[in-house]
């Protein structure tokens, strides 16, 4: 990212402040909360904010591999005329760096039509355009034509490409080939690291108990375990569902609550989190990051294994522009989807622009990657970002959201920065969201972050109610500027539990208003109410990196 860049965006939001604090009157001198002398006392284990210190492709990386170029398109016969089907030279110069082990495969400038799903399938390939203003893939057709109508696996008449998959996908082409048979013979499949039946793991070793936010751990067998392996440490819940209560914070409110008959969000049971192993000696087990959560024996915790994943690739300097057509009503997209990660661990999307898309940019268990430099625009989407299915760790920096060009459809649905399915420690840092909401979409998540980010609060949540609470614990919203002064998941103390919100201008609550899912002390915190980008330090994220 240039420094031209930074400069850019610094100048923007700050002109925003002034501009919201000349309206409200409440602009005044930079200020320290002092949640924030807390949380430096014990980051790891702060109750109201997470550790996302290290969040992103390798641990919050300012610089990607740039892994050395074996191919560019047009040498398999791709054509910068805007109506030859490029897809195909594209797809075997992927598959081409794949097979030599990485590379970089290269787009020159000019405008490339696709007719297909372009498929990053092997770790350590990198898909890099001329940049975003230079090179184009104009997409012609949806994932319903591509690959075909896809079900919910939870029932009813709505399609997962509302939800899931891209026209530019990367997934471990294993991964991706089983996902496509699954929705071509109708058996709608789980998306994540264990597999379209959740059952392709076995067992690594046990793990004794551990609190959350400590970084070695004791297992009962360190034979399989080397530096620099991914494992995932599996929590299963116990019938009083103990292990959901904690992810909520704990407590009278959490016990009390009814978590059975939410059978949406149980079906994300066990909580699955994926981290790269740095040392072992003896028994005693080093993890690149600190734990997420408790590790007790009532969850017959474990280390295992999963797919293969997708590691050390990108998709970096391009524009993909879907053909132009209405948004699609709520929950019925037919898939002009933007870019995803799906099992991809140390990722990563840089200067990339998508328009008139379904939907934008997403995360589907997809875990330590970073999304830099991105841009939604064009005629409106229905998430613009999306993290889901168990997604952590992520990082999310520099993110625009335009204003859409034509109004929005009847019965179409607009979200925003979308959160859900027990996804956690997930950071939004420096965005610019001219429509959309910060989307809580139910599913428990737990632990995010979102900071310095300037936002028109006009979307609205998700969710169906089998997908339980809105917010599990350690939510954050720091330095937030809103606007039009609309409540609605900006403030959180009075709905997410052990949460903060700091620094955010005065709002009301308009619109959609929000009941908290649990009963009594939420035990959140507010500090700095009122204020337009007062808060020292201005990024939760990025004053957590230098605590590392």
């Amino acid at each position: 990212m240039s420094n031209a860049h930074l400069t850019r965006r610094t100048l923007l939001a700050g002109a925003t402040a002034v501009a919201l604090g000349a309206a409200t009157g409440t602009a005044r001198a930079a200020e320290v909360p002092s949640i924030w002398g807390e949380f430096r006392r014990t980051p790891f284990t702060h109750p109201q904010i997470p550790y996302v210190g290290r969040a992103g492709c390798r641990a919050g990386a300012r610089r990607f591999p740039r892994p050395r170029v074996v191919a560019d398109v047009t040498d398999f016969g791709a054509v910068a005329d805007g109506s030859t089907d490029c897809a195909p030279a594209i797809n075997r110069a992927l598959a081409a760096a794949g097979r030599a082990g990485g590379g970089t495969v290269t787009i020159p400038p000019g405008t490339f039509r696709i007719d297909d799903v372009i498929r990053v399938g092997a770790s350590n390939v990198v898909l890099r355009g001329a940049g975003s203003g230079r090179t184009t893939l104009y997409a012609t057709k949806n994932l319903t034509e591509l690959i075909g109508a896809y079900g919910s696996r939870y029932g009813g008449d709505k399609s997962s490409w509302s939800w899931a998959g891209g026209l530019i996908w990367l997934a471990p082409s294993a991964r991706w080939d089983s996902l496509v048979a699954a929705i071509r013979s109708r058996a709608w499949p789980f998306e994540g690291w264990t597999g379209n039946r959740r059952d392709e793991w076995t067992t690594l070793t046990a793990v004794e108990p551990a609190r959350r936010g400590e970084w070695t751990i004791t297992v009962a067998d360190p034979a399989r375990l080397r530096p620099g392996r991914l494992v995932l440490l599996r929590l299963a819940d116990d019938p009083a569902h103990t292990l959901l209560q904690h992810m909520a914070g704990g407590g009278p409110g959490p016990a009390a609550y009814s978590w059975a008959d939410k059978t949406k969000l149980t079906s994300y049971v066990p909580y699955e989190w994926p981290v790269r192993v740095t040392r072992v000696h003896g028994r005693r087990v080093t993890l690149e990051r600190p734990l997420p959560l408790d590790v007790r024996p009532e969850w017959d915790p474990r280390l295992t294994t999963h797919v293969t994943e997708l590691t050390g690739s990108g998709v970096e300097g391009l524009t993909l522009r879907a053909v132009r057509t209405p948004q699609s009503p709520h929950l019925l997209d037919k898939g002009y989807n933007g870019v995803v990660l799906q099992c991809a661990y140390d990722c990563w999307v840089d200067d990339v622009t998508v328009r008139d898309v379904d939907n934008g940019f997403g995360l589907v268990a997809a875990s330590a990657c970073t999304l830099r430099r991105t841009r939604v625009a064009g005629r409106g989407s229905h998430h613009p970002y999306f993290c889901r299915e168990g997604s952590h760790d992520n990082l999310v920096e520099d993110f625009t959201v335009e204003e859409r060009t034509v109004p929005a459809p009847a019965g179409t649905q607009l979200h925003g920065i979308n959160v859900e399915g027990l996804s956690s420690h997930n950071v939004w840092s420096r965005g610019d969201m001219r429509m959309g909401t910060f989307d809580s979409h139910r599913g428990l998540p737990f632990a995010n972050v979102r900071t310095d980010i300037t936002v028109d609060n006009d979307g609205r949540h998700g969710g169906d109610a089998s997908a339980g609470p809105l917010f599990g614990a350690r939510f954050t919203h720091w330095n937030i500027r809103v606007t039009n002064g609309r409540a609605g998941l900006m403030r959180i103390d009075g709905l997410a539990p052990y949460s903060a919100t700091v620094g955010i201008n005065e709002v009301t609550e308009f619109d959609q208003t929000d009941v908290p899912d649990f009963t009594g002390d939420l035990h959140s915190r507010l500090e700095l109410y009122g204020t337009t980008d007062a808060v020292r330090p201005r990024n939760l994220y990025e004053a957590q990196r230098t605590l590392r």
